[in-house]
């Protein structure tokens, strides 16, 4: 295979409500719909708290995840955390158990659906869970959206069915003898012991695991830095209400013993006070509701699992076949894969028995994935820029994974031994087919490198390429940045040495050092400090101890600087143009925002990326225009105020007194071939050249204004 299809990326098709559809839709199955009664079977009437602490107890994994998501959006969520925090052994581990744990999941939540279907219709259970695989791997393959697009009318359909059933039954149980049932059916709360009660916990616990499968298909999602932080608070706090309150009610509605060995408490506590319906209209809806639920769960299954196989490929772990694209953009061979290992598992297997046991392995994975949120932070990688991050570092994770280790213990040394099992069948392939196909090491070795070992370089430049894609934040200055900076047009090339000492004695007007501190500065810095990033560009960036604003220098070299020095050795002959640097871009900022340097630096690279940036570059008639080519277009605006038009009215006024739309700024203001950085009371002239930057909707108002 290519690197070109190698290193192919997923679209990002996936919003806010996709997120939150796959989130919920991979927890709401056997959670709700089979286990209350088996699990009020081992603990009573305390059924109730014990899944309102396993949504408790969830949290740590959320916010783990969540903050691994955001730094780094891959394919394969927890392998591809796993594998570059802890290296690819454990990598493999974690591709091949989270795998094999999620074929397991789906197979059975489609099993699952048999026991409410039979409620009106006996059906063979095997071949309808095998057609309907085939139906969801198809969907999968022609694209994330036509799934998403499934699977958002499967959630909202449970989640509007769920809500309406769960104030249905609230309302029923409120009544004059409310407190008087309450007392009789709760009593005795702990019927089995405080054994009974946390083994319950780790019994339900595995209904909240879905929540973070949401992490395998992060590459496809919008904006993940908010999307899926968001969607997963979402999803969890409408999970653990329906959980907590649905399950609440059939303790309230059932009697103990009959709770306790139903297999579908839904329908039957449904049956209980949905009965002002006409005719079965109630235990229809519940139906439905469990039919969505385990079909979403199964949708979400093989959507989430068919990217572990392909973020394993592209890795060389697995052939790398499995990490091609079909034509419809979607990992086409691994879900085919998914879908033929799930078939096989229910023609051949007890899926429920197995799926349980799969449970304990996931349990492993939320505590090695609290330990990997650890070591990135603690390897001191300055790419690794999550867009969030886990409240009370490290308390969290410390107590994340040993909740799992707890809950691990509580399931029984079956699903201990299934747990190992998968992992030395994992260890084996790694050994035997991908240690010599890869050289790359996890950030463990960031961390022993402040031990004085060794670190491995190319996770940094991985990191750095994600920080790249994910593009600047909102709150990121790069606009107000290059709106306001320094530009020196060179027609005859300067030696470097003369460049830098005239951009250093503009810089020294906008920062608190002297133009020879800030010239020893990048002179020290030069041959680290510089990046040759194509199209005859470079970038010479330092970081000071003191708290500054971002200030940035554009230097255009229109005779151009040979590129004769070892740090350009490895620049491309396409990239070379005419063998000679033409534009050096300087860049100085705070080391206390050392994550945002690093993104502006990444979105420099990728504006300089840009197909025309060369021609446009070099054919800038002014300083105006030399600014706008790294600006994002949309998003700034040139003007000069002149009497004879609509920009007259601005003229001697105070910049205070302007009505800019939006939150627009201006940055800079121009005056007599002098830079004028504006305030609240600096008064505007005639002929002042204003640089203006805002909101792409605030400068197309802007330019509508002006008749631009």
């Amino acid at each position: 295979m290519s690197i070109l299809n190698k290193s192919k990326r997923l679209k990002k098709e996936l919003k806010l409500f996709d997120v939150y559809a796959i989130s919920t839709g991979a927890m709401f199955s056997s959670g709700f719909f089979l286990l209350p009664g088996l699990a009020a079977a081992q603990t009573g009437p305390s059924v109730v708290l014990a899944y309102f602490v396993a949504g408790i107890l969830i949290l740590p994994a959320m916010f783990s995840v969540a903050e691994l998501s955001t730094a780094m959006p891959r394919a394969g969520g927890a392998y591809y955390f796993i594998d570059r925090s802890l290296g690819p052994l454990f990598g493999t581990v974690g591709g091949i158990g989270s795998w094999l744990a999620l074929i397991f999941k789906s197979a059975f939540a489609l099993i699952g659906m048999g026991a409410y279907i039979s409620i009106f219709i006996e059906v063979p259970i095997t071949p309808v869970a095998v057609a309907l695989t085939i139906a969801f791997g198809i969907t999968n393959i022609v694209g994330a959206k036509e799934s998403s697009w499934l699977q958002n009318v499967m959630v909202a359909t449970l989640v509007s069915i769920l809500f309406f059933y769960v104030f249905q039954g609230a309302f029923a149980v409120i009544d004059v003898d409310f407190f008087d049932v309450l007392r009789s059916e709760f009593t005795p709360f702990f019927e089995f012991g405080p054994q009974g009660f946390f083994a319950t916990i780790g019994f339900v616990f595995v209904s909240y695991a879905g929540l973070t499968k949401v992490a395998s298909v992060s590459e496809e999602v919008q904006n993940p830095d908010r999307n899926i932080p968001l969607g997963m608070m979402l999803s969890l706090g409408t999970a653990t209400f329906i959980y907590v309150v649905g399950v609440f009610i059939m303790v309230m509605v059932l009697e103990p013993s009959a709770l306790q060995e139903d297999l579908t408490p839904v329908a039957t506590a449904g049956e209980v006070f949905l009965t002002w319906l006409p005719g079965q209209t109630g235990l229809i809806l519940v139906v439905i509701a469990a039919i969505a639920a385990f079909a979403s769960t199964a949708n979400a299954g093989i959507m989430s699992a068919a990217r572990y196989p392909l973020a394993m490929a592209r890795d060389d772990l697995i052939p790398t076949y499995f990490s091609k694209l079909g034509r419809f953009g979607t990992p086409t061979i691994a879900t085919v894969a998914t879908t033929i290992l799930m078939i096989f598992l229910l023609v051949v297997f007890n899926v429920e028995s197995v799926a349980k046991l799969a449970s304990a392995f996931q349990l492993l994975l939320f505590g090695i994935l609290n330990i990997s949120v650890i070591v990135m932070r603690e390897s001191k990688i300055e790419a690794y820029d999550p867009g969030f991050k886990s409240p009370w570092y490290p308390w969290m994770q410390i107590a994340g994974f040993f909740i799992c280790l707890f809950l691990i213990a509580e399931m029984g040394l079956l699903s201990v031994i299934f747990t190992f099992a998968i992992a030395a069948v994992s260890v084996a392939w790694y050994f035997s087919y991908s240690k010599g196909n890869v050289e790359r090491e996890g950030a463990i070795y960031h961390v022993h490198a402040r031990l004085g070992k060794y670190q491995h370089e190319g996770l940094e430049r991985e990191m750095r390429g994600i920080m790249r894609e994910k593009g600047l934040r909102k709150d990121d200055p790069y606009e107000k940045a290059i709106g306001r900076s320094a530009v020196f047009d060179f027609k005859e090339s300067p030696p470097i040495e003369e460049i830098i000492e005239k951009v250093c004695s503009e810089l020294s007007k906008r920062v608190s050092y002297t133009k020879s501190e800030l010239v020893d500065l990048f002179e020290n810095d030069y041959k680290d400090g510089i990046i040759p990033v194509g199209n005859s560009s470079a970038l010479q960036h330092i970081r000071v101890d003191d708290d500054i604003d971002t200030e940035v220098a554009l230097v255009r070299l229109q005779e151009g600087i040979e590129m004769d020095r070892e740090e350009f050795e490895n620049v491309s002959d396409e990239e070379k143009k005419d063998g000679k640097i033409h534009s050096i871009i300087y860049l100085i900022s705070s080391k206390k925002k050392s994550g945002q340097h690093l993104r502006i630096i990444a979105h420099l690279a990728e504006m300089i990326d840009s197909i025309d940036f060369y021609e446009r570059w070099m054919s800038a008639e002014d300083e105006g225009q030399i600014r706008e080519i790294l600006l994002r277009d949309e998003r700034f605006i040139n003007i000069t105020l002149r009497k004879n038009d609509i920009t007259a009215s601005m003229i001697d006024k105070e910049v205070k007194d302007l009505e800019l739309p939006g939150e627009s700024l201006i940055t800079l203001i121009k005056r007599n071939g002098n830079i004028i950085f504006p305030h609240g009371k600096s008064v505007l002239k005639e002929n002042d050249e204003l640089s203006i930057i805002g909101d792409k909707n605030d400068i197309k108002e802007m330019k509508n204004m002006l008749n631009l």
